[in-house]
């Protein structure tokens, strides 16, 4: 059965909703038992790579978000494009690094996959040096 753009749109609004209320097992629900994630990045930022298990979502975000400052962050979100089981969200990030107190601003694309109702890949691409950069890891 082909996947469903509406179901696929739906999901990933959920995934947007609690990605902005920050609750890491709500977000950590939508996934599949086995899933397809990538973060690239330094290995200095502890949070970036691959995870293949649902249970390594939630840890993702606890692990991450510490090491932005609170309240300082800013997502606008310009295209929500869907086709099937298909979602590529663009959008521009703009953080404060808590480390350095470096604020930086990334262009992002992220796709994710959805099958079956829950979400299967998830890939994020942004400018990784300027990420680095701003924590001093590059």
């Amino acid at each position: 059965m082909a996947p469903d753009a509406q179901t696929s749109r739906t999901v990933a609004e959920k995934f947007l909703e609690r990605l902005g209320r920050q609750d890491p097992d709500g977000i950590q629900e939508l996934f599949s038992e086995e899933i397809d994630w990538h973060v690239p990045g330094s290995d200095a930022l502890p949070w970036t790579g691959r995870r293949t298990r649902r249970e390594e979502v939630a840890l993702y975000f606890t692990t991450m978000w510490p090491h932005f400052a609170h309240g300082q962050s800013e997502v606008v979100l310009e295209r929500f494009i869907v086709d099937g089981g298909d979602v590529v969200l663009l959008a521009v990030f703009t953080h404060t690094a808590v480390a350095s107190g470096k604020e930086f601003t990334t262009p992002v694309a992220m796709h994710l996959a959805v099958e079956d109702g829950r979400i299967v890949r998830m890939h994020l691409y942004e400018d990784t040096l300027t990420v680095a950069e701003a924590f001093n890891a590059g």
